[in-house]
């Protein structure tokens, strides 16, 4: 069932073992350097209380993303559901607790690939399923290993195994309830002490967090740094010291085909992809209504040159918007039906390449439509406060479509999307986060319909031949 924000509060406080800048953090729900986010994410959970949010965010009491889709209409229930939640945040909070939740239901449309030749893993994947929907839960995930010790099994027991090693970039970890770790690139065959896939409370003996610089700790206020003090959903270095994992926790074990089928083979991934692009298409939106205020409070939207450039950026909406819904409406059935349905494949994988590559337009031309004012800016709103300074902001800072304040905090907000380290920090992550180019482009190459690319191609070539010359 759903949580409230104030529950998932509560059980953030559990002693988790999380460290900053040298320091052990005591408590991530009051710690400078998470709590405005933490509220955040508390928030989300807070919105299934709204009647109007709720027949839309809930579908038997539970998330909707929690559940298999059995239609295209489904499909569509679950995207509307994700939207709102990517509003709330716009479209900044990537792994927001609808992105696991999709991933699980994709286990569960297909637990029959969990079964490997050593290890049968379809039941605690149903159980990890269940368990996460029941409890309304916050699962993260760390499936990259590092260049060095990758977590790997370094003792069996009767009741579990014991496992050491790190993962990186856990997105939202220091957040979350649980965190699921796994490997989602293809392992040599004689990986097997790497091979494996489980998932345990982030409170778990032995389990720590290295989290990375916290943007939201170094905002001066929400007015100056409007997104970075709110939406700052970190990403951490797992590290495991003779972790324990009960049995029924493991979900593959000792088996780098299955550990990578999980992924592939199940809709996980293409839930993953469906989720994140409705958050991409958010993002979007929301930048380029950025860029739609910074050129009519420059009084320059009418220039046929900037108009230009908004319709340009109007058609990147479009373009994001419209890899959701194609997705959605080429729709696949999941292991003949019985595992419900998915968002295509080849659409949904199209997608990663549009977004790394439409990301970084996008931001270079609203920064260029905002042109020198981003540079110069007031150090803090507390400027605008002051007896002295305020005055001399008020008579020179505004235009005459706003005034020195209404122009300054759009101004930063702009700055805090494009110019920050916590926006550099997204244009990386929309980047990277579904995989490296030289992965997706050579998936998309097998997953493309280059047959028939090529059957119409030869179609033409085989219409005529050198009869044809006079």
């Amino acid at each position: 069932m759903t949580r409230s924000g104030q529950e998932y509060l509560e059980a953030l406080r559990d002693g988790r073992e999380i460290w900053l800048d040298g320091e052990r953090v005591k408590d991530v729900t009051t710690h400078p350097g998470f709590r405005s986010s933490a509220a955040s994410f508390a928030r989300l959970l807070d919105l299934a209380a709204e009647p109007a949010l709720r027949p839309v965010l809930l579908r038997g009491g539970v998330h909707r993303a929690y559940a298999v889709p059995r239609s295209y209409e489904d499909l569509v229930a679950r995207r509307r559901a994700y939207k709102v939640w990517a509003e709330a945040s716009y479209g900044f909070l990537g792994r927001t607790p609808d992105h696991m939740a999709s991933g699980a239901a994709g286990f569960a449309a297909r637990p029959g690939v969990f079964t490997g030749a050593g290890f049968d893993g379809a039941e605690q994947a149903l159980a990890f399923h269940r368990r996460l929907a029941e409890g309304g839960l916050h699962c993260a995930f760390t499936l990259t290993n590092p260049a060095e010790e990758a977590v790997r099994v370094v003792a069996e027991r009767d009741d579990g195994i014991v496992v050491c090693g790190a993962k990186t970039v856990g997105t939202g970890a220091v957040f979350a309830d649980e965190i699921l770790v796994g490997t989602i690139e293809p392992l040599a065959p004689d990986a097997v002490e790497q091979a494996l896939t489980f998932s345990v409370p982030v409170d778990t003996p032995g389990l720590k967090l290295i989290s990375r610089t916290s943007y939201e700790q170094h905002a001066r206020s929400v007015f100056d740094q409007p997104l970075s003090s709110r939406f700052d959903e970190n990403d951490a270095l797992l590290v495991c010291e003779d972790v324990f994992v009960p049995w029924e926790r493991v979900l593959t074990y000792r088996d780098p085909a299955t550990t990578a089928a999980i992924w592939w083979e199940t809709p996980a991934y293409l839930n993953f992809t469906h989720q994140s692009a409705t958050r991409f298409w958010t993002k979007l939106e929301f930048l380029t209504g950025l860029a739609v205020l910074i050129t009519r409070s420059n009084g320059t939207e009418r220039l046929p040159a900037v108009a230009q450039a908004l319709g340009r950026l109007l058609g990147m909406v479009a373009q994001a918007k419209a890899f959701v819904l194609a997705a959605e409406a080429s729709w696949e059935e999941v292991d003949g039906g019985r595992g419900g349905v998915r968002p295509g494949q080849e659409i949904s994988f199209a997608q990663r390449i549009m977004a790394g590559e439409l990301y970084p337009r996008a931001v270079q031309d609203i920064r260029l439509l905002a042109g020198g004012a981003l540079v110069q800016l007031p150090a803090s709103g507390r400027d605008l406060l002051h007896p002295e300074v305020g005055p001399l902001l008020r008579r020179y800072a505004g235009t005459p479509e706003d005034t020195a304040e209404e122009r300054i905090k759009l101004l930063k907000l702009a700055w805090d999307a494009l110019g920050s380290e916590f926006a550099g920090r997204h244009e990386q992550y929309e980047r990277l986060y579904q995989g490296a180019p030289h992965v997706y482009l050579t998936m998309q190459t097998r997953a493309g319909a280059a047959d028939d690319c090529e059957s119409l191609a030869r179609a033409c070539l085989d219409g005529y031949d050198l009869g044809t010359v006079r």
